[in-house]
Parts: structure tokens; sequence; C-alpha cells
């Protein structure tokens, strides 16, 4: 029994409902001379779902057909280990599980990748398409390999890139892509979606209720369709005074904020740390932890406006070295603890 967002994923680009201009565009672009993409937008927007459907449009039902290798990379220091979900057509990686070795998965996977031609009669395109998720957590050397790639094997190879900003994205691959931007939809698109789902689950939802849902989930498709889910598992019947949950892992961050702001002690920074890591070990990006953090402080109204301030500024410093440096729960502990000095400095 697969979920509903999995359940009621469009498998197509007529199926979209959400930014239908877009879809025609990229339509237009699969029937045309298909240039390389570099897809961008908020998350849960629906990014890999258009990525799905333009994959189907170029090679058919075949890049459905689908299967997940691991494929290992020696270094000098250590062995690498990357998951790659490939058809005959396409394969799908991130590299940035790599960190800072992700220039080797470039330098070997995609020359290998490049240099062999598709060799399928009936494909609709003579070129294979790589899609690289998470492309603005790539370093800029492995961005530096990807540039060269790109150019040299244009005949036999297209990029899709995949992410949520391009302000990391090198200048040199950026004029090399055409630049997509993927919204998020409108409450009212998200709440035509809920219904429909629910009118094929046979449960009764009100138009109000769908669009508090759409609303709480901040305009987030996925997380609208999953709280939906979650909420029809509980009751049957479900009325516009139901208490829309929150997803678990946004409940522990409520909790994290509580407690900084109510204490400013060693005590907490220990507790804190103990629950950044259930938030990690739960695949919580470290990069999200610290933005949902800082903004469950600056919209605290317990806190000062000076040491909000200061809390922005100290986020912002110690985002970016989550982006430059290693081990994670450093900095994020940092910036708590840089945090709660703010808070108490204003206390007294």
């Amino acid at each position: 029994m697969s979920l509903w967002i999995d359940k009621y994923r469009p498998t197509t680009l007529e199926n979209l409902t959400f930014n239908q201009g877009l879809s025609r565009k990229l339509k237009n672009l699969t029937d045309s001379d298909f240039p390389h993409l570099l897809i961008f937008g908020p998350s849960g927007a629906g990014k890999k779902t258009r990525i799905l459907c333009i994959l189907k449009e170029l090679f058919g039902d075949g890049a459905e057909k689908i299967k997940i290798d691991q494929r290992s990379f020696e270094t000098q220091r250590k062995k690498l280990d990357i998951n790659i979900i490939s058809s005959k057509y396409h394969i799908e990686l991130t590299p940035s599980d790599v960190g800072t070795y992700d220039k080797i998965v470039f330098q070997e996977l995609l020359t290998e990748i490049a240099q062999t031609q598709q060799i399928d009669a009936d494909a609709k395109q003579r070129f294979k398409v790589v899609v690289i998720n998470e492309a603005d957590e790539i370093t800029r050397d492995a961005q530096a390999a990807l540039r060269r790639t790109m150019e040299k094997y244009m005949s036999n190879l297209r990029i899709i890139l995949c992410c949520n900003s391009t302000s990391r994205i090198i200048e040199p691959i950026r004029s090399r892509c055409m630049l997509i931007r993927v919204p998020l939809p409108s409450i009212d698109e998200i709440s035509t979606t809920l219904q429909h789902i629910a009118s094929n689950e046979e449960i009764h939802l009100s138009k109000s209720l769908a669009d508090k849902i759409s609303l709480q989930s901040q305009r987030n498709p996925r997380k609208a369709i999953l709280t939906f889910e979650v909420m029809a598992s509980q009751k049957k019947k479900l009325n516009d005074n139901v208490e829309i949950p929150k997803v678990d892992w946004e409940q522990v961050i409520d909790d994290i904020v509580g407690k900084i702001v109510k204490t400013q002690a060693a005590e907490t920074l220990s507790t804190v740390r103990q629950k950044i890591y259930e938030l990690q070990s739960h695949c919580i990006p470290p990069s999200l932890i610290l933005k949902k953090i800082a903004l469950g402080l600056f919209t605290n109204e317990d806190i000062h406006s000076k040491a909000k301030f200061d809390i922005i500024n100290s986020a912002t410093h110690y985002d970016h070295r989550l982006r430059t440096g290693r081990h994670s729960i450093f900095h994020i502990e940092a910036f708590v603890s840089s945090a709660m000095s703010a808070i108490l400095s204003t206390k007294y």
C-alpha cells in the first residue's frame, strides 16, 4: 500500500495541475533540441515530479523502469559509496552524499556515461540524461569538472540540475543551462488537489478545511498531502474544527526553541545537542535544522529585538560554515550557544 503522495503523483506533463503554463513550455522543449536544464524552486514545489515527467516525455515508458545500484570510488584516503538510480536512458544521483569528494564522482562517472552512446533504436532521443539532485550543495571544484563535461559531451549527454536556489551554482554552469523556476502552487490549487484525493478515497473534506491544511503546510503540496493522509488515518470524519497535526520533526524544533528561550545554561545546550542528533538520524538536513531554529527564535515574542538581530547574524555566519566545513553538529551547536548568549545579554 503506497502513500498518497506516490499514488497520486502525476506521470505526464499533461497531468500536472500546478503551473500548467510551465508544463506546456517543458513539453515544447522535449519536442525540439533539448538543452541542459537547471530546475530550481522551493522544497516541495514539485521539481522532481516535473523531471520524471520530462524523462517520460523524452524516452517513453522505458524511463520508468529503474534500478538502484551502488557505485564505489577509490581515493587516496577513503573508499566512497554512492547510490545511483538508473534506467536505460538516464541516471539520477546525489553527489553531495560524498561531501567534498564529489569531484571524483563527476570525473569518473559522468565521463564514463558521456562516452557511451544511446543504443536503443526505438528511443525517441539519441542522448542520455543525468539528473543531479541537490546541485546547490556541490563543491565549486566539482562544478568546474561538471562544466567541462557539459561542454565536451553535449552530443551524447544532457544534464538536468535540481536545486532549491541558484545562488551557489557557478556562473559558467548557469550560462550553459536553461533556467526553469518551479514556484509553489497557490492555496486554491493545493486545496483542489486535496479535494480530488478525498473524492477518490471516499472521504469528506470541506473546502475550508482543505484551505486550512494548505495554509498550514505553507503552500507545500507534498507536506499538505502527507498531513491530510495522517488526519484521514486517525479519523474517518473530518470536520472544520479538527486539529491539524504538525510534522514530528517540526515538533522537535519547537521543543528546542522553547528550551533555548526558557533557560540559557550548559544543561540546556546538552539537551539540545541530543535532539539535534535525533533529527539528523532521521535524515533532516543540517541547514534546514539551523534555519528552522533561527526562524523559531526570530518569531518568538519573548526575545528582545536586539537579540533577534544578533541571532540572525549568527545564523548567516554558521549557515556558511555548515556548507564549507564538516561535522555539522559542531556548527549548529555553536549557533545555539551564540543564540543563548544573545538572549542572555538582553535580560540584564
